[in-house]
């Protein structure tokens, strides 16, 4: 109960610092261009932060807590400007954005980046956490360092991984408890060789459909069903356009805070400690608030949602596993056998 509170103070705490700052100014859809004289010492420096979720999300949260943090350690020399919900890049088109210094930060999902680097598909294998403990070493650890370390070619800085939950299912079909109930079934999804591995493994088809337009896909019936976070199933409805849910974990649904390196790399020395600072401080607030948020909104589904919910039982976990599994071997000339090879042993750590 303690732990509960304690989080549920950091949503409060995220939303008021939100209010203040302010989630978005206008905007134009003029490229934010970055120069020396933006790096100045006498002159406010901007960071467009642009993502595509809801701004009571636990990603829209943390973005808004690392804009207050950075402009009170930074005394105001920084301020970070948050665009959520996708009002100034979408998902297809976010990454060439940063890339081209349009904007500074972005927090796309593994799956996206794994676009551009393909070995970031590891993180979308299927059961590959098996708690939140096991998300933590893996971001925290050799995984994360090396998936970063993948980034720095392409002129991108790591910043931070930020989780939003475990993925659960939903469908318009039919209760979904054990491997046969796919077959035949539409699924939206991220753009991930992973993710298409299994559902395809389950006899389902798969259909890469942005994150803004996936109610409106599901209330269509262009597609039956689609995977998500608690969270994301909340904040944009799709508990109300879907029949059937099952609590499964089978996947975990996580961010990577990324920043232009030559922006970074522009920013005075001396601001480069007070910003990773903030991004630390900012990281923990979102991983607890992930957890909370979670939590707090599946119970408000449960309560006025008239979706039938599944609870995933250990037989019926082993058997999904079982169905998925040989993702992994297909997909090991992608990843690299290192990386499938740190999975297997968080798997194993964490309950496998």
């Amino acid at each position: 109960m303690k732990s509960f509170i304690g989080t549920g103070l950091f949503v409060v705490i995220g939303l008021a610092a939100a209010l203040m700052i302010g989630f978005y100014p206008a905007f134009t859809r003029t490229p934010a261009v970055f120069d020396d004289e933006q790096s100045g010492m006498s002159r406010e420096i901007v960071i467009k932060f642009s993502h595509v979720v809801a701004e009571n999300t636990p990603k829209g949260l943390a973005a808004s807590e690392f804009a207050r943090l950075v402009q009170e350690k930074t005394n105001g020399r920084v301020k970070v400007e948050v665009y959520p919900n996708g009002v100034l890049y979408t998902e297809p088109n976010e990454q060439e954005a940063l890339l081209r210094g349009s904007v500074q930060m972005i927090a796309p999902s593994f799956s996206n980046i794994s676009g551009m680097s393909p070995p970031w598909i590891v993180m979308d294998l299927p059961y590959a956490f098996l708690s939140n403990e096991a998300v933590k070493e893996a971001f925290a650890g050799d995984i994360g360092a090396a998936l970063f370390d993948k980034l720095k070619s392409r002129g991108i800085i790591g910043m931070a991984f930020w989780g939003n939950g475990f993925k659960q299912m939903t469908s318009n079909v039919g209760p979904m408890v054990h491997p046969a109930d796919f077959k035949g079934q539409r699924f939206r999804i991220l753009p991930s060789r992973a993710i298409e591995e299994y559902f395809r493994l389950m006899d389902a088809r798969t259909f890469p459909i942005p994150f803004n337009d996936t109610y409106r896909n599901l209330e269509q019936g262009t597609v039956d069903g689609e995977e998500n976070s608690i969270s994301n199933i909340y904040s944009k409805k799709f508990y109300q356009v879907q029949k059937y849910m099952t609590l499964s974990n089978h996947g975990y649904l996580g961010y990577a805070v990324l920043m232009n390196k030559t922006f970074w790399d522009k920013l005075p020395e001396e601001l480069h400690a007070p910003i990773l600072e903030a991004m630390k401080e900012a990281t923990v607030f979102a991983n607890e608030t992930a957890i909370a948020i979670n939590e707090k909104q599946l119970a408000e589904i449960r309560s006025m949602s008239g979706i039938r919910i599944h609870e995933q039982t250990p037989e019926e976990r082993r058997e999904w596993m079982e169905a998925m599994d040989p993702a992994y071997n297909r997909l090991e000339p992608i990843v690299g056998a290192e990386l499938i090879g740190k999975i297997r042993e968080l798997q194993r750590k964490y309950g496998k």
